[in-house]
Order: structure tokens, then C-alpha cells, then sequence
């Protein structure tokens, strides 16, 4: 998108500012469908918001029928002076769709600031946070819920740290405005955000966007991703496509530097939830954590994997933890395979911790085993850290057993 400070200076000697309405005069906002809606065409994007007078001049004699507008972030690089939620309205009532764009945090290993975090899990957080920030001024415009907000993430120099920050930082993004009732787009490079994104299209580490816009100035006017991005991903009209920048065009007598765009989009996405599943067995000492209290054991041929862990029950909180990195916050099933035996505990509580807080579930692992036994279906947070615990505290009798547990999205 590459915006320039100068644009302001050329709309603001080029375009002439239209007529304010007197203070005194109550202006009536009329309602906003969802933005950009369902749109096949060409549209623009520019650093500032054009004035009522140059949108009725493109409008009547442009090739476009949609513009990209900045309506919140830090680092929007131009004033806003015409957009308003009167200037939203306006422009809908005249057929325009609208493109809203949020600027702010950008990669840690580029160049641009402010900078997102390179640790994944605070990156994840900091996409939420601007997802709400990105709504309220949504909102404070009159651009109502069910339209998309695409986040521009500048051209960055992408690595394994970097692309996982991004990917990151776009799931919280996209997880806050679905909760919130919004679509999630991003812009940014073919070479960079884009590649990274397409590349982690099935990767169920991170949640998918709903719309892609892809910055290749190959001067095609289509939503291809050419080398960037395979043809199979975000195929349901998800895709824009800015392919020409930094251009001066001029209609109806008004003339404005704009980057040129092809969108194909609905705000309706049918693409069904991505299926995930996880595995952690206590073999895993990556993600499986224990004390020396408990021992290893490979007695039992129900077992899962080489061996399980058992301990005696005690009156104290010394479980042994089973770490998941749930991809979104969503609804699980959770499930627990431990060898069954009548020397072993008659009321294992298995504590998950889901969205709003610990849930115990008592288990006689005493039958049943050798299989997945679902202890329910819970709401998990998104991220990386303990779900599952197996607790030494109870009063049943035999040893307390952790084996496996598998984490399923429902």
C-alpha cells in the first residue's frame, strides 16, 4: 500500500472540499449494509478519505465501484478530515462499497512501526486487542456488523520467528472480530503476509482469515496470487487484488493518486470450520509434565504408546499437566485414555481448564480403558499452554494414572 504523507497535499490542492452543512442542521445517517458486501470489480485505494465532490466525479465516470478507506490505527500516515459516518453513508446511498482498513502493528522483523511481538502468544493477544479498537471505530462510522476489516501488514523480510508472530497475531485478529460479528481480511505483500498465510492455509496452529488481499503489481486486473498463493486457497470469492500502486488517474475532471484493485468478495463465507485434533501422550516431555512422585510403568498392555505414569493419591495438588496449543477459541471434545485395573484410582479427577476457568471431571479408571472416554465438550481458549491435568487429590483408592489425552475441535 506503501502510502505517502504527500498524498494528503495533492487531494487537499486537487480536490475542492465540499459544502458543510450549517451547525445548527441535524444530519440523518442512513443505515450501512454490511462493507465491502458482495462485489466483483474493479476499485481504488487511497491515503485519504476524497471529498464528497471527487467521489461524485469517479463515481459518475470511473472505471471503479469500490474504495479502500483507513479507519483506524497508529499508523495511518494521513488526517481523515472527510471520514465521517455522514461521508460512510453518503457513499453507500451513491453504490460505492467500501474497503475499511486497519493500520497499526506490523511485523517484528520488518521495518515499520509499532511492531507486534515475536513471541507468538502476546503477538496473538496484540491482534485481538486491535480487532476491538478496529471494530469500535468501525462502529463509530456507521459500518455495521457482518463487514470485513482487513488489517495491512506492510512487505517484511518473513522467517520462521517472524511468520509465526504474523500467523499469530492474525488468529487473534480473526478470533476477536468473528466474536465481535466481523469478517477478517488482510492486506499485504505476495512476497511476505500473503506467502505466509497461503503457505499455513491448512495449519491448524493458526485460524484462517476470511478475505485475502494480495498486493502483486503485476497490472492484472484478476484475484490470481500467481506464485504467492495456490489457487485452492480462500477460493469462495475471499480474494482482492491490488495489482497497480503509487498511480495518478484522473475522472470526471478530479484527479487522485490511488493504488488499483480487483476484488472478488462476499460477506458471506461458506468455507466450514477447519477439523483439528490433537494428541499428547505422557511420552511427550514437551508437552507432558510430571513430579518425581510419579512413577513409569509399561504393566499394562491397554496402555497407550510405550508406557503410562501412575501415583498414589494424596492430599495435595500435585498434578501432572498436559500442555495443547488450541488453535482458536472454540468448542472441544476432550478425551483421556488410561489402562484400566482394578488395583488403580476409583475416582481420578481430571481438571480442564477451559475459557472461563477449571472444570473437574471424576473418572473410575478402574473400567473403561484401553479407549478414548470423553469427559465432555468444553469452550478452550486459544493459545498454548496446561489444558488437562490429572490430580493425585482424591478419595478414591489404587493408583491415579496418566496415560493420553486427545483434544478434538467440535
Amino acid at each position: 500500500m506503501r502510502k505517502v504523507m504527500a498524498a494528503a497535499a495533492v487531494l487537499a490542492a486537487l480536490i475542492a472540499p465540499s459544502a458543510a452543512a450549517p451547525a445548527t442542521a441535524a444530519v440523518a445517517v442512513a443505515a450501512v449494509a454490511p462493507q465491502p458486501g458482495t462485489y466483483v470489480g474493479k476499485g481504488f485505494d487511497t491515503c485519504t478519505a476524497p471529498s464528497q465532490s471527487a467521489m461524485n466525479a469517479w463515481k459518475a465516470s470511473s472505471p471503479y465501484g469500490a474504495v479502500g478507506i483507513y479507519i483506524s490505527g497508529s499508523s495511518r500516515s494521513c488526517s481523515q478530515p472527510n471520514l465521517t459516518a455522514t461521508w460512510v453513508s453518503n457513499q453507500v446511498a451513491k453504490g460505492w462499497r467500501l474497503i475499511p482498513i486497519e493500520l497499526d502493528y506490523q511485523a517484528p522483523c520488518g521495518t515499520r512501526t509499532p511492531k507486534m511481538s515475536s513471541d507468538p502468544t502476546t503477538a496473538r493477544s496484540q491482534g485481538a486487542s486491535r480487532a476491538t479498537s478496529a471494530v469500535n471505530a468501525a462502529k463509530a462510522l456507521g459500518i455495521p456488523a457482518g463487514s470485513a476489516i482487513y488489517n495491512d501488514i506492510e512487505q517484511y523480510p518473513t522467517s520462521a520467528s517472524c511468520r509465526a508472530a504474523v500467523l499469530s497475531y492474525l488468529s487473534g485478529w480473526t478470533v476477536q472480530l468473528h466474536a465481535l460479528g466481523y469478517l477478517s481480511g488482510m492486506y499485504s505483500s505476495g512476497s511476505s503476509g500473503v506467502l505466509d498465510v497461503c503457505n499455513a492455509y491448512d495449519d491448524p496452529q493458526y485460524t484462517r482469515l476470511d478475505h485475502l488481499w494480495i498486493a502483486w503489481w503485476n497490472g492484472v486486473a484478476n484475484t490470481a496470487g500467481g506464485q504467492y498463493c495456490a489457487d485452492t486457497a480462500y477460493p469462495n470469492h475471499q480474494r482482492l487484488h491490488q495489482y497497480s500502486g503509487d498511480v495518478t488517474e484522473t475522472w470526471g475532471g478530479v484527479t487522485i493518486k490511488i493504488d488499483r484493485n480487483y476484488l472478488d468478495v462476499s460477506t458471506v463465507v461458506t468455507e466450514p470450520p477447519t477439523e483439528w485434533s490433537t494428541i499428547v501422550d505422557n511420552s511427550d516431555t514437551s508437552r507432558f509434565t510430571a513430579s518425581a512422585s510419579w512413577g513409569t510403568s509399561s504393566y499394562s498392555t491397554q496402555r497407550y504408546g510405550a508406557d503410562y505414569r501412575f501415583a498414589d493419591p494424596v492430599a495435595a495438588s500435585d498434578p501432572a499437566w498436559y500442555k495443547v496449543s488450541i488453535p482458536e477459541t472454540a468448542t472441544y471434545d476432550v478425551s483421556v485414555w488410561y489402562p484400566a485395573n482394578t488395583g488403580y484410582n476409583s475416582a481420578t479427577p481430571y481438571v480442564v481448564v477451559t475459557s472461563t476457568g477449571s472444570q473437574s471431571v471424576v473418572v473410575s479408571q478402574q473400567a473403561s480403558g484401553g479407549q478414548w472416554v470423553s469427559l465432555g465438550v468444553f469452550t478452550l481458549a486459544a493459545g498454548d499452554s496446561d489444558k488437562v491435568g490429572v490430580s493425585r487429590w482424591t478419595t478414591g483408592t489404587g493408583y491415579v494414572i496418566a496415560d493420553a489425552i486427545r483434544v478434538t475441535r467440535v
